[in-house]
């Protein structure tokens, strides 16, 4: 494979890690989103539940504290549904994350590749002029000899 191709695999591979990454932190953001959305619904259910029981001491009727179950019941659920969300928000996470790191051993394959193509292409540089100044000594050598003839 030639270096401009190499080169031209190399940026190719380098976008696609780049949008991987990107990726993997889109779905990580979701995933942290989740749990603070988890945390507000709970805090929020537990401010609820404070107020039911202040009021209660008071006493309250029943249909206020049908309400208040009613709507305890209400957060429970959207809990849950977080909880849902937040897990399928993980598991996307980790998906996100494998195929970055394959993503980048695919560049690090790419960068090993042009690394031994340039190490190939200076030996046979340092070889080329190796053999030109071979050349030129054996010519130099050859003109001296003759010349003392």
């Amino acid at each position: 494979m030639s270096m401009k191709q190499l080169d031209t695999l190399y940026r190719f591979e380098t976008d696609k890690e780049q949008k991987a990454a990107q990726q993997l932190q889109a779905a990580q953001l979701d995933y942290q989103q989740n749990i603070q959305r988890l945390e507000s619904v709970g805090e929020y259910r537990l401010e609820y539940m404070k107020r039911l029981s202040g009021r209660s001491v008071d006493g309250i009727d029943s249909a206020t504290f049908s309400h208040f179950h009613a709507f305890i019941a209400k957060l429970d659920h959207a809990a849950e549904q977080v909880k849902i969300a937040m897990k399928q928000a993980k598991a996307l996470a980790e998906q996100q994350k494998q195929l970055w790191l394959i993503q980048k051993q695919k560049v690090r394959a790419v960068e090993l590749l042009r690394t031994n193509a340039m190490k190939k292409m200076a030996i046979v540089a340092s070889r080329k002029e190796q053999k030109m100044f071979d050349e030129m000594s054996t010519q130099q050598y050859v003109r001296r000899h003759l010349s003392s003839f």
